[in-house]
């Protein structure tokens, strides 16, 4: 049966890590970068040293342990398998809480707080946790058919959730999850609490533009330097996916370099990726691209949804949202809209916060305070 839910493991089959490790020492590197920075990309000795770490100390059977140390499932949705997590709370009147991630992200981002989520010492913060791994993402299928962007997704999701029971839940997303988020919000307004978004997506609004403030000014600034010398990953993945994944698909070393730079680039590191999650965290991630071979099928929602998530930064009207909505800014965002800006579009924020610490991965790197300030916007709207 299409609806049937099935419980599932991670349980990579050691040949698999074998040729991984193969891979890893039969690198055929370039020569270094002619500069002493990140700005010709990663540089190589650093990119070496990593590897070697990764084929010789990492360990994927205790991440593999982690995440199967909660309930995992599959089932079949508008013809796509899709994995998921779903850990009850132990306290009954727990609100329902849908988690999505986006890229180079996973559900491994969000192990941190499943926990505190679904067992707080308060049981009025209790949530019973949904965590879905975006199609061609992780354990997810790859979808075999275009048509998979964030409104299909956002449609899956809502389905999911009719399976699991929950009528009535709250929800939460950054990057590509915010965007499905936000679409799950439009489609079925009435069956959501409020949905949380780090960042929500807003443009920079021309209104404004007279009497900028200086945070506005900054993150204009940062938006037009990410066009100059952040972007180029997403115009890739954005029209050429298919050609990106060979190398990927193919090269440990290449996949690594390729989501090691998003985690410097996009985490409140300082220039140390290290600083902000440590070498195993971030190998987890990257390893899990590379054992279910996704570097393709992630990049294509890229092919799918970004012409559309660009036209927002001609309209800051464009699509609007009404049900209840609180606004986490991490101030090593890249995008970093203020509250007058988010309102043209968000027609209820209850809740804006800019938070002391962290960046693009805010439950990855700041566990508590990403706890903490999704608590306080449920707590409004329960």
């Amino acid at each position: 049966m299409p609806e049937t839910i099935t419980r599932f493991r991670a349980d990579i089959p050691e040949a698999a890590l074998a040729d991984l490790r193969r891979r890893l020492t039969e690198t055929r590197w370039p020569e270094a970068e002619t500069v002493d920075d990140w700005s010709q990309g990663v540089p190589l000795a650093y990119l070496r040293e990593l590897c070697q770490y990764w084929a010789d100390e990492h360990d994927w059977r205790a991440a593999e342990a982690r995440l199967n140390s909660f309930p995992q499932y599959r089932t079949e949705i508008d013809g796509l398998g899709i994995h998921f997590l779903h850990v009850r709370s132990p306290h009954p009147d727990a609100l329902p809480l849908l988690l999505t991630h986006g890229w180079p992200g996973s559900v491994l981002e969000f192990l941190k707080v499943i926990g505190p989520l679904t067992n707080p010492a308060d049981p009025r913060d209790a949530f019973h946790v949904v965590c879905p791994s975006l199609p061609g993402y992780g354990f997810s299928d790859k979808p075999r058919a275009s048509g998979w962007g964030v409104h299909r997704i956002a449609t899956a999701w809502i389905e999911l959730m009719d399976r699991l029971g929950y009528e009535r839940f709250g929800a939460h997303g950054g990057d590509w999850g915010t965007s499905v988020t936000t679409s799950i919000a439009q489609q079925v307004p009435r069956r959501i609490v409020g949905i949380h978004l780090a960042p929500p997506l807003a443009a920079p609004d021309p209104d404004t533009f007279g009497e900028l403030t200086d945070a506005e000014r900054a993150a204009i600034a940062d938006l037009d330097r990410a066009k100059k010398t952040e972007d180029g990953y997403s115009v890739q993945q954005g029209t050429r996916p298919q050609t990106l994944g060979y190398a990927l698909t193919d090269s440990p070393a290449g996949q690594c370099a390729w989501i090691l730079e998003k985690f410097r680039a996009w985490t409140d590191c300082d220039g140390d990726p290290e600083r902000a999650l440590t070498r195993d965290e971030m190998l987890d991630n990257i390893t899990l691209y590379w054992l279910t071979g996704t570097a393709a099928s992630s990049a294509r929602l890229y092919w799918e949804s970004i012409t559309e998530i660009q036209k927002l930064f001609t309209d800051p009207t464009t699509s609007t949202v009404d049900v209840p909505v609180g606004a986490a800014i991490f101030p090593k965002e890249l995008l970093r809209p203020s509250r007058r800006w988010a309102a043209k579009r968000f027609t209820d924020i209850r809740q804006w916060s800019e938070l002391p610490r962290g960046g693009h991965f805010g439950a990855f790197e700041q566990p508590e305070l990403f706890v903490d300030d999704l608590r306080a916007f449920f707590r409004l709207v329960r």
